[in-house]
């Protein structure tokens, strides 16, 4: 995956309008966008809009990702 910043709009602490990040593929492929709020995480595919976008709480995240099981190191 490439992973890079497309809007950057905080100073330290991530305000409402958030950051949004760019997701490309291993082959360039753009994946979509992920916008981290400071209420949520909204992943949006392809060309969607936020509005239109996938959102998850940020505890029903945390929730989620605790549930998963430990990554071997």
């Amino acid at each position: 995956m490439k992973v890079s910043i497309k809007d950057l709009a905080v100073t330290m602490d991530v305000k409402n309008k958030g950051v949004e990040f760019e997701v490309y593929g291993n082959d360039d492929k753009f994946l979509g966008d992920l916008v981290v709020t400071k209420a949520k995480l909204v992943w949006c595919p392809g060309k969607t809009l936020v509005e239109n976008g996938h959102p998850i709480k940020w505890q029903d995240f945390i929730n989620y990702m605790q549930s998963l099981p430990k990554a071997k190191e």
